[in-house]
């Protein structure tokens, strides 16, 4: 069985932010023959061994450690995922390389931005950390694309690489059911019926689980590139993971490379600061936790600008060719939204430069990150490259750029629950499906350990729709498109980012959250709390008319509209640039409420007919799309379909006719075709039951004209 988490219906659009995303529609039960239902696995402790110590030998038997859910890799998506899963109850083991590594930074220790901060506050709905633990450790948050609607409006905060994963990891150590272990993980291994019995390590220890996670990050046969010179490694001063690859090859799966970069580090010590533009912090902070507990404000720290200058452009185009990429020794694809400094130059030879920020990565160290200067170049050229900008001509390189080059696995091998097509209990999250940055990975991470905890107790999984959230938009675009290079989350890849704004993620999600057991009674009041209150302040806008002289005319002077005699305040609010702020400052706001409450009842009122004319048009969208294919439907058999149509629906096999229409190579007389036969099947399958209910009325009657007969001739 599937959870699948549908959107609200279109008239709860206009009402209430409580009423926006009912809980009661929120899931709908969907069969799938990929998961069916089995009992509750007995819990075995982590020093469980078979019940006679010796063999007939009088060897030790081997020990079997058992768990219900195994999670390989502490990065980003394994923490979300093993918290997720150990807060489920599932007895769960958090593989790791390196335990001083989990939830490492590795690239800029930033959490947030464009459509990023829209994960990470659904994480946070849905009952998962990342994002307190960046509202606890961060150096500066700013608020992106504030001047434009709230549907792209981004919360970024910069954080304390160090102190992020300090934190992190104390909520990894002190979570019950959740043990961890360093080991390099190099099988999955499979019983009878395919589904996983758990993963075999580099050392040869066998741990059991029926559901086990990937999140391999870039360690899988990672190999990291300065210039001409390369070493195996996951990141810099880490090794990489191998065998892996292979295993999961053997099993049937397909895996190709990726690429990705980071940046020089600098001594912030040897900075020419009068020479950069200082970006400073809000003075109002913004927070990623729905919980206020997080909410707790601290110094910030400046970053800055700079620019590359015509000198930075020559020493790139003289040594193209010693780079990776343009020297032809790697092929692997690298993210188009982040790319190297190089790659800008020869993309964009027409703009005379480009913006490098630069970012702190600790209170206590003295390392800058060069945002937007990740480079392939060798290391000789790293320095007098990095001199060539403003305020770093006598600069100290710290640690220097490099390319790292990774395996990973196309998603479309998985469903939307993230669990493999091949494989029950195999569940994939993070890079390892494709992706790019922290929150996409947490993101994964949070929905794969809900899934796998879900799996070992025989449960119907949970997936999110396309038409729910970021989450399910990004899960969808990774399963159904077959992607070949870094996929980064944006705003325009979600069609309804109206709907799924950040200040409203908590009143889509976390009664999913509370459903599935991730958000406790603490966390519930607060969030029934909230939801009163903008529903009683909305009502208290509604219906209080003002007639202030002195306010009237403030407002007319901001909003460039007059203003009628006795306006309610919500019809006042609704008008262009005016803001609930504007309300306090004449006495007219609700001193009981929170800045960000005050936000979403502004945000929902002015929006309304924006929001309730989206809430209808998505859901025409859902009663179309939403039909669901047959999981052995045959389309090579359909002569109809374009053959590249036939191939790519073979291949990722979508589970309904939306998920179909957004595969690459499936065109709109493709869509027409699958519409049709599913109309066809419909009407044979609906042809079908009337006939048998005739034929059962039939043999009825004529049961009942026996009797009748047989009573007759009796009574005679």
């Amino acid at each position: 069985m599937l959870l699948r988490l549908r959107p609200p219906g279109a008239a709860a659009a206009a009402a209430s932010l409580s009423s926006l995303f009912p809980s009661a529609p929120f899931t709908r039960a969907l069969p799938s023959p990929s998961c069916r239902p089995r009992p509750r696995a007995r819990r075995i402790s982590a020093a469980a061994t078979s019940s006679s110590p010796k063999d007939s030998g009088g060897r030790l038997d081997a020990l079997r450690e058992r768990y219900d859910v195994i999670v390989v890799g502490g990065g980003h998506a394994g923490c979300e995922a093993a918290l997720a899963s150990a807060r489920l109850g599932a007895r769960t083991l958090l593989l790791t390389l390196n335990i001083d590594r989990i939830a490492w930074q590795p690239c800029n220790p930033a959490v947030g931005g464009p459509a990023k901060s829209q994960l990470v506050h659904e994480v946070d709905a849905l009952g998962g950390d990342i994002g307190k633990i960046a509202d606890r450790c961060y150096l500066q948050k700013r608020v992106l694309n504030s001047s434009k609607g709230p549907a792209v409006r981004a919360l970024r905060a910069q954080t304390d690489k160090r102190e992020y994963a300090i934190e992190m990891r104390k909520v990894v150590e002190s979570t019950q059911n959740l043990f961890i272990r360093e080991a390099m993980a190099t099988e999955v291994m499979i019983g009878k019926n395919d589904s996983v019995e758990g993963v075999r390590t580099f050392f040869g220890m066998d741990f059991y689980a029926p559901s086990v996670v990937l999140t391999t990050g870039t360690f899988m046969s990672g190999k990291i590139w300065v210039g001409r010179t390369s070493m195996p490694a996951g990141r810099a001063g880490e090794s990489a993971s191998h065998g892996l690859t292979e295993n999961l090859q053997h099993l049937g799966f397909e895996t190709d490379r990726l690429k990705t970069g980071t940046p020089p580090r600098i001594d912030r010590r040897t900075v020419d600061f009068s020479r950069l533009e200082a970006q400073h912090g809000d003075e109002e902070v913004g927070w990623f936790s729905f919980d206020p507990e997080f909410h707790v404000e601290r110094e910030q720290m400046c970053c800055y600008l700079t620019r590359t200058t015509k000198y930075t452009h020559q020493i790139v185009t003289d040594n193209l060719d010693e780079t990776p990429t343009y020297g032809g020794w790697v092929e692997a694809k690298g993210p188009r939204y982040c790319p190297a400094i190089e790659d800008k130059i020869v993309r964009f030879k027409d703009k005379e430069s480009h913006q490098v920020f630069l970012e702190p990565e600790g209170r206590d160290v003295p390392e800058l990150y060069l945002q937007g200067f990740s480079t392939g170049l060798p290391e000789r050229l790293q320095l007098p490259l990095v001199r060539t900008l403003p305020g770093l001509e006598n600069c100290v390189m710290l640690r220097p750029a490099y390319a790292v080059e990774y395996d990973y696995l196309p998603a479309y091998q998985c469903s939307r629950s993230l669990m493999t097509k091949k494989f029950e209990g195999l569940f994939f999250s993070g890079q390892i499906n494709g992706t790019t940055g922290y929150e996409e990975a947490a993101a994964q991470g949070i929905v794969s350990g809900i899934n796998a905890a879900r799996h070992s107790d025989g449960k119907s999984l949970i997936v999110l729709e396309r038409e729910s959230s970021y989450i399910g938009t990004l899960i969808d675009d990774l399963v159904t498109k077959d992607l070949r290079e870094p996929y980064r989350m944006l705003t325009s890849r979600s069609e309804h980012r109206l709907l799924f704004r950040s200040d409203n993620a908590d009143s889509r999600l976390t009664p999913l959250g509370r459903d599935i057991g991730l958000i406790d009674d603490r966390r519930w009041e607060l969030y029934q709390s909230k939801q009163a209150r903008i529903k009683e302040e909305k009502e208290r806008l509604k219906h209080t008319r003002v007639s202030g002289e002195e306010f009237a005319a403030e407002v007319t002077a901001v909003s460039n509209q007059p203003i009628k005699q006795a306006s309610t305040l919500e019809a006042i609010l609704k008008k262009p640039h005016v803001q609930y702020k504007l309300l306090d400052k004449h006495g007219y706001g609700n001193e009981h409420l929170s800045r960000i409450e005050k936000d979403c009842v502004e945000i929902d009122i002015k929006y309304e007919g924006f929001i309730a004319r989206q809430q209808s048009q998505l859901q025409q969208i859902i009663n179309q799309e939403h039909r669901k294919l047959p999981d052995d439907l045959d389309y090579h058999s359909m002569k109809n379909l374009s053959l590249e149509a036939r191939e790519k629906l073979s291949k990722v096999r979508p589970q309904t006719l939306g998920q179909a229409g957004r595969i690459g190579g499936v065109s709109p007389a493709d869509m027409t075709v699958l519409r049709i036969s599913m109309e066809s099947t419909r009407r044979m399958a609906e042809y079908r039951r009337k006939q048998d209910m005739l034929r059962s009325a039939a043999v009825k009657a004529d049961d009942s004209s026996d009797e009748v007969v047989h009573v007759s001739a009796t009574t005679a």
